[in-house]
């Protein structure tokens, strides 16, 4: 079930141009529960994050396009968020550069998994704490409730909510949100992202009347805004 203590699930953006390395990095941060998105492109990762800014960046430094102390400098003059950079330079100077432009933390290729974990605990065990929510989300058995009130939601509408509650307040293009509804990756179209939301929006105004959870914003997607609720 959804806690709000300093290791709730956090959206994480890898940006890694070695295939293998960013499916083994993915998975490890699934499997503990993060929401990830995948980058291979040091130019897609600005504009990606002035779109909907992550809550920790695991950076690499070699990338196509833009490398990540150029990213990291750029990232720094319009938002704080963690990065720890990934590299496969030794040179002190290098390390020092990228704390320097900003990052966080760093780790050297080759590395440990675990390790890698380990240094993402600690990185958001640093973040604020999230107001109590009247929101319970139950991963295992797909059950979601709002004020005690059981939401009976769809298989499709609890992976929903439980994407947009992962970062109240961030706004999800339909893009975003249809890559995250079906585990068989099918093909589905921005009105059938409108009609889940539809239906999820009904059922939460039945469990809080009054109260407007999920917010339209035109041209670009959806937000969840619990509000400290």
């Amino acid at each position: 079930m959804l806690t709000n203590d300093a290791l709730r699930p956090a959206r994480i953006m890898v940006v890694e141009d070695e295939p293998k390395l960013a499916a083994l990095l993915r998975d490890y941060l699934q499997v503990a529960g993060h929401h990830v998105d995948c980058l291979d492109d040091g130019l897609a990762v600005v504009p990606a994050v002035r779109a909907a800014e992550p809550e920790l960046i695991l950076l690499d430094i070699m990338l196509p396009g833009m490398d990540g102390l150029q990213i990291c400098r750029e990232l720094r003059t319009f938002s704080e968020v963690p990065i720890m950079l990934i590299t496969a330079r030794v040179e002190e100077v290098d390390r020092l550069l990228g704390l320097d432009l900003g990052a966080d933390d760093y780790i050297c290729k080759p590395f440990s998994p675990r390790e890698v974990m380990a240094r993402v605990r600690a990185i958001l065990r640093r973040r604020p704490a999230q107001a109590p929510s009247h929101l319970q989300l139950d991963r295992e058995t797909y059950r979601a409730s709002f004020s005690g009130t059981d939401l009976d939601l769809t298989p499709v509408e609890f992976r929903l909510l439980d994407y947009l509650a992962g970062s109240p307040g961030r706004v999800f293009s339909r893009d975003q949100l249809m890559n995250r509804l079906y585990d068989d990756r099918r093909v589905v179209t921005d009105r059938t992202v409108d009609s889940h939301v539809k239906n999820l929006r009904r059922k939460l105004e039945q469990a809080a009347p009054g109260q407007e959870l999920i917010h339209s914003i035109y041209g670009v997607g959806y937000k969840l805004e619990l509000n400290g609720l």
